[in-house]
């Protein structure tokens, strides 16, 4: 940290949410700019990490190879990871798995949040001049007219010249259906990365997951780890768990001279080259890996009639072959279903009643699967559905105040925010040039960008044209086309 500085602030820019986005955003806006107050708004004490980084175990791994997740910083990822005394130790199992190399090993979670928690740390200034500072607060509104001001839930108030909207995923919705009661009662947990969402449970407690995708993955590992030995049912309308990474071949760009094309005839397109893979010995994951620069071209190419047809029958099934596990993870999952503690359905909750579960009352699920209508008695019922996207039903005090003002608007499809080129949208659909986005919140632009790499592009497209813009020059826009350098890989 630097103590003094005598420096004068030139613009400030306040940074709301410390996660990965709105750290490494905030790190690299100070570096590129050192006369502008960069500051990173964040209610917890760790910067850098959000939830993904942050609420992990040492048993959750990355979903993808260390080479993935480089970011442009110094030292690299990879770097940091071989010198890091307690990161080398941590790496062994990877290592072991991936043949001894470092970029292809899933490395473990919390890893990459020390990472970025160690990065961000080294840059904050103590002073109250130029450079990148940290206000532990929650910034629920704007002040007044809304002219420059940002207000915390503590009272305080902040004056910025621009302020960025960076707070990665939501929580998970409360899932609709039947005997909604549950949801305010005991017997539910809603949010399972909650930092006391798993206390109390009994190690022999039945439980229901609502939702079979990475989330449940991680809190079936999570429970497993913390000694949980009770039954365990999973349950999503599909019943599909993520694939598994693959190693092992290529295959080439194939997407972009098929657009503009329907979400149906894409999806011919891509089982056509997966057959085409097969047949040469090339794993079908290669496939989605040369499909993924192409997304958001695809997304911004299809009406919302298309991409509404993706969300309601395609979304899923790209989900789980897009969003794929480690394989120690993969096996370690395999391993709770082969002993019976995890079941893995696909059904459709109908209705929940109070009863006596395991000497302590719980309650009945009834849900309705491929085998009819069926029971399970759960002690807890725990929502694994993954993060709203909603903001209508968000109640973030902030957006909330957002929307309210008419600064911001939800898109029609429940997925986040309107932006162009990373600015907000207001009620009139004009670009503003004070308020702006990262991460999670432009899904609505780009439909998947919540992955490193691609919050990583968009992040430097942010900062280039916030720099040049108080220099008096004028970034290019960020466009489809800036994703397909991204090259292969998940």
């Amino acid at each position: 940290m630097t103590a003094i500085s005598g420096d004068a602030i030139s613009r400030t820019v306040a940074v709301v949410g410390g996660g990965l986005s709105g750290g490494l955003f905030a790190l690299k806006l100070s570096r590129a700019r050192p006369d502008f107050r960069v500051v990173l708004i964040e209610r917890g004490r760790r910067l850098g990490r959000g939830v993904a980084y942050g609420a992990c175990s040492p048993h959750h791994l990355l979903n993808v190879p260390v080479s993935r997740m480089e970011v442009g910083l110094t030292p690299s990822f990879g770097d940091w990871l071989g010198s890091a005394p307690h990161a080398r130790a941590a790496m062994a199992p990877a290592l072991v798995e991936s043949g001894g190399d470092l970029l292809a090993a899933f490395a473990p979670r919390a890893l990459f949040g020390d990472y970025l928690q160690e990065r961000v740390a080294q840059a904050l200034v103590t002073h109250d001049g130029p450079g990148l500072a940290a206000i532990r607060g929650e910034a629920v509104g704007l002040t007044g007219s809304g002219a420059r001001g940002l207000r915390l839930a503590d009272g305080r108030e902040i004056t910025a010249d621009v302020m960025v909207l960076a707070t990665g995923n939501m929580p998970p919705g409360v899932p609709r259906g039947p005997d909604r009661w549950l949801y305010d009662s005991p017997y539910f947990i809603p949010d399972p990365w909650a930092h006391d969402a798993l206390d109390g449970l009994a190690p022999d407690a039945p439980l229901l997951l609502l939702g079979t995708g990475l989330t449940t993955v991680d809190i079936a590992l999570k429970l497993d780890a913390a000694g949980h030995r009770g039954p365990i049912l999973a349950l999503s309308r599909r019943g599909l768990t993520p694939e598994i990474h693959a190693g092992g071949g290529a295959w080439p760009a194939f997407i972009e001279e098929a657009l503009p094309a329907s979400p149906r005839r894409l999806t011919r397109l891509i089982r056509r080259q997966v057959e085409l893979a097969q047949a040469q010995g090339v794993p079908w994951q290669r496939v989605f890996d040369a499909a993924r620069p192409a997304i958001p071209a695809i997304w911004r190419s299809w009406t919302d009639r298309q991409k509404r047809q993706f969300l309601r029958h395609l979304r899923t099934r790209w989900d789980v072959r897009r969003h794929r596990m480690a394989p120690r993870i993969a096996a370690a999952l395999a391993s709770l279903m082969d002993q019976g503690r995890l079941r893995v359905e696909a059904g459709r909750v109908v209705g929940y009643r109070l009863i006596p579960v395991a000497r302590a009352e719980g309650v009945e699920v009834a849900y309705a699967g491929k085998d009819g209508r069926r029971t399970f008695q759960a002690a807890q019922v725990i929502n694994c559905t993954g993060p709203q996207r909603d903001l209508g039903r968000s109640g973030i005090p902030l957006l909330a105040d957002l929307l309210g003002r008419g600064l911001a608007l939800p898109d029609t499809l429940g997925l986040g925010l309107e932006t162009r080129d990373g600015a907000l949208l207001d009620r009139q659909g004009a670009a503003s040039s004070r308020f702006f986005a990262l991460g999670a919140l432009t899904c609505p632009s780009w439909w998947e960008i919540t992955a490193v790499p691609e919050i990583n592009v968009q992040v430097d497209r942010l900062v280039a044209k916030l720099a040049d813009e108080e220099a008096g020059h004028g970034a290019a826009p960020l466009e489809a086309s800036d994703f397909l350098d991204l090259g292969a890989g998940i």
